[in-house]
């Protein structure tokens, strides 16, 4: 998937992808959550970007560690539950 627009930065070297990517999963996924979260909570009419903003930034601040701390576990059940072809 390529982004139509292309920023001129430096790519970091591939050790950092072990926290890039649960960084910007995080990012993402608890962004939707905390949205249908007070979606939910509120309905349309009660949804203001500010809250979903707040909700957005207090869901990632647990998101962003949790993941790096589970991420591990996770690995070793899927290892568990997942064949892993070996080249």
């Amino acid at each position: 998937m390529q982004f139509p627009i292309s920023l001129p930065l430096r790519k970091l070297p591939a050790r950092h992808a072990g926290v890039v990517m649960p960084f910007f999963l995080s990012f993402m996924m608890s962004g939707i959550i905390s949205f249908i979260s007070i979606l939910r909570g509120v309905g349309w009419r009660g949804l203001t970007l500010p809250g979903w903003l707040g909700a957005w930034g207090l869901s990632w601040a647990v998101a962003f560690p949790m993941v790096l701390l589970l991420l591990p576990v996770v690995r070793r059940l899927t290892a568990r539950v997942v064949q892993m072809d070996r080249p």
